[in-house]
């Protein structure tokens, strides 16, 4: 066993409370010799003011523990079942766009499937750069250059406050759209890849508001929204 550390000279240095800590750390068996200080030590109760055994202030410790790792166990099962209804409700989506088969009503057949799966307030959806016999479409209008210089200039969707960017106008009552999400779209690579570079131009934006303004806010994380994008993508594609 290894000898217990010594203390520095109580005249000329004073012992701290580190030194004591170092010595008890370092002596495993004080208490074993000593074993009447472990019932005789009281301290203060964190829940109350009265004084409170060594044991009892462990057990209470304990206790708050196995509190806080119970909360965390609640917290991961509800984060699992909230994916698990997202998953389901993103693959019913995807389901219907599979299912379509009249090209022209696909983008507002993704806004009205978006709102009604995922209970979005508003959806508003522009494509460009479509074939000649879809050009004339409501979805295919009213886009101006600025517009789709901004969709290119997004690396991932956008979420904050209306800011007033010209999407708003796209949806239904613009007056009412407190927070957003902004989903570029872009051609997917070969075999499906996604595009890696910032330069891939984007053919249309995807738009969603809702006058909550926690909603959509700038703090969330965008990869939920991103596989979005990416489907509405894919499922545009016989557009161009």
């Amino acid at each position: 066993m290894p000898n217990p550390p010594t203390f520095p000279s109580a005249i000329g240095s004073p012992i701290t409370e580190e030194d004591i800590a170092n010595y008890l750390a370092n002596t495993p068996d004080f208490f074993e010799r000593h074993a009447e200080l472990l019932a005789a030590v009281q301290l203060s109760s964190p829940h109350s003011q009265r004084a409170i055994s060594l044991q009892e202030r462990q057990a209470t410790l304990l206790r708050d523990k196995i509190r806080m790792l119970e909360q965390r166990i609640m917290d991961m099962i509800r984060n699992v079942n909230e994916n698990m209804v997202l998953s389901d409700k993103l693959l019913l989506w995807a389901r219907t766009l599979f299912l379509n088969t009249d090209a022209k009503a696909l983008p507002q057949l993704i806004a009205d499937e978006l709102a009604d799966q995922f209970s979005v307030p508003q959806v508003g959806i522009k494509v460009w750069g479509v074939a000649p016999v879809y050009a004339a479409c409501p979805f295919a209008l009213g886009v101006s250059d600025d517009a789709k210089s901004f969709a290119t200039s997004l690396t991932e969707p956008y979420c904050g406050v209306n800011n007033g960017l010209e999407a708003i106008s796209w949806l239904p009552e613009p007056q009412a759209a407190t927070s957003l999400a902004i989903l570029p779209l872009r051609p997917l690579g070969a075999l499906g890849e996604r595009p890696t570079s910032t330069i891939v131009p984007a053919f249309g934006l995807l738009v969603l508001a809702s006058p909550d303004p926690l909603r959509f806010a700038s703090t969330m994380g965008t990869d939920f929204l991103a596989r979005i994008a990416e489907l509405a993508s894919a499922a545009l594609a016989r557009l161009r």
